[in-house]
């Protein structure tokens, strides 16, 4: 993993249309996105040169500007090909992409409805989101003390950076602990997703994998993605709420997002799972795909 700090790094990002020097993209300190959180982004990972899902996560940049209140200056398609445009300057080969759009500063107040909507694409090389030794035999997730909202308290279904508050702090929470992330609940007190990543469970026969209904969180790309996978290879998936006390009843764990790709999990708070032959699999199957020319 690099260990320079980002805003210290070198090459080119792409701000309000044109490339600029790594160290140049700024912004004001009055920016309202930064004040009032009035800002989407996607984080999006690059294969063999090629962005995975690009237009699926730009879809998805757009209609969280869209749910947020603002219109992205900029169509589909030429959002995909301002990434691809970072992507090859940078010369990244495997890596992460990302896209972020915020209200700027015409505006310091609540209200900021005639704010300039500013878009930045930034490019890097990255590996593995967990340290692949941990990764290896599962990493491990302590329970949030913090709950997801409940869906008519925030846009639930954007990837919004307010969104994110109090996964930073379940994240920082664990860490602090001896843990690699933190196991989030949703506001009625059932299993939600991880501070950066979906989750989903196995059963003991290796036959039947389960994950929580996204309904007060962001339903994954990845998530989708390894849901065709499993049905591909005939594995019935359920989408259902999990209880705490139903983690007994699963033998597997593991997440599921852009950065964590197939992560596997061996211990929620008092819970144990097993690096299980059936995540392996999918792992395999994901790569395979994200790899396919």
């Amino acid at each position: 993993m690099n260990s320079i700090p980002y805003d210290k790094r070198t090459g080119k990002i792409w701000l309000d249309g044109t490339l600029v020097e790594w160290q140049d993209a700024k912004l004001h300190v009055l920016t309202h996105g930064l004040h009032y959180a009035s800002a989407v982004f996607e984080g999006e990972r690059v294969y063999d040169g090629k962005i995975f899902k690009l237009t699926d996560h730009t879809e998805r940049l757009v209609y969280s500007a869209s749910r947020m209140g603002f219109k992205i200056p900029y169509s589909v398609n030429q959002i995909d090909s301002f990434c691809n445009e970072v992507v090859n300057v940078q010369k990244i080969e495997n890596g992460y992409v990302r896209p972020i759009a915020w209200r700027g500063s015409e505006m310091m107040a609540v209200s900021a409805q005639h704010n300039t909507i500013h878009l930045a694409i930034a490019a890097w090389v990255w590996g593995s989101y967990f340290d692949p030794k941990i990764k290896l035999n599962g990493i491990k997730l302590n329970i949030s003390k913090w709950r997801k909202p409940s869906p008519d308290s925030i846009p639930w279904d954007t990837k919004a950076s307010g969104n994110y508050m109090i996964n930073t702090l379940s994240k920082h929470d664990a860490e602090k602990d001896g843990y690699n992330d933190s196991m989030m609940l949703d506001y009625q007190g059932n299993i939600a997703e991880a501070t950066g990543a979906n989750v989903f469970f196995v059963n003991k026969e290796q036959t039947e994998i389960y994950t929580p209904i996204a309904d007060s969180f962001l339903n994954g790309i990845t998530r989708r993605t390894i849901i065709d996978i499993a049905k591909s290879l005939q594995i019935k998936v359920v989408e259902k709420k999990i209880k705490l006390e139903d983690l007994k009843n699963y033998s597997g764990c593991f997440l599921t997002g852009s950065a964590a790709e197939v992560t596997p999990v061996s211990q929620i708070g008092e819970y144990s799972f097993q690096v299980l032959d059936l995540i392996g699999k999918l792992s395999d199957q994901y790569q395979a795909l994200v790899r396919k020319k």
